[in-house]
């Protein structure tokens, strides 16, 4: 097998295509692999390739898991006449920090931003009306980001589920406008999760 001619420029490449790492970062993360133990560079390998191996989508809300289906929706504390809708999976960790939801969850995976060619059909909507319409759910509450794709998901989604018959709600606008909510401490967003009001 033939040597790659640069190994560690190809490892600071493939940072740099992570999120928020730019190209400094990317080389600081590159040299500081380079210097840590073996053992611990294959732990992290193999951490990387266990999440793509083993993590999926909960067929039911869309939340990531190990297990389908995912724990909110399998665990009989939870309460399945509450839904929190939330734009990524990653917001479902944020109202959980609060440990003042006990309802359960549903993952649109995105927002309707028609700039970016993402319109209600790119979302998980048909699903999460499936579920209402299959009886028992008493209250939605839209926790989309306060920003302008956030807004038109929420106030989308309340003209599809008002005719339904359920409690349709809006988090309060304590989340600052423009800010997603996984970046939202724990009380702000506990007091988001009370001050929720009807749409």
């Amino acid at each position: 097998m033939i040597a790659r001619e640069d190994p560690l420029g190809e490892l600071v490449a493939a940072l740099q295509r992570l999120p928020g790492i730019g190209a400094r970062s990317a080389q600081r993360l590159a040299h500081h692999i380079l210097k840590t133990p073996r053992e611990q560079v294959d732990v992290l390998c193999a951490a990387i390739l266990s999440v793509k191996d083993r993590v999926t989508y909960c067929s039911i809300c869309s939340n990531i898991t190990a297990i389908d289906p995912c724990t909110y929706c399998s665990s009989p504390e939870r309460d399945a006449r509450i839904i929190c809708v939330v734009e990524q999976p990653e917001n479902v960790a944020a109202v959980e920090k609060t440990r003042g939801f006990k309802g359960r969850y549903h993952v649109l995976m995105g927002a309707i931003a028609p700039l970016q060619g993402i319109g209600p059909d790119e979302l998980k909507i048909k699903s999460l009306l499936s579920r209402v319409g299959e009886g028992g759910v008493t209250e939605v509450i839209v926790a989309t980001n306060p920003n302008v794709e956030g807004e038109a998901t929420a106030l989308y989604l309340a003209r599809l589920l008002k005719p339904l018959g359920v409690r349709v709600s809006r988090i309060a606008m304590g989340v600052p406008v423009g800010s997603d909510i996984d970046y939202t401490d724990e009380f702000t967003m506990s007091k988001a999760m009370e001050g929720r009001r009807d749409m």
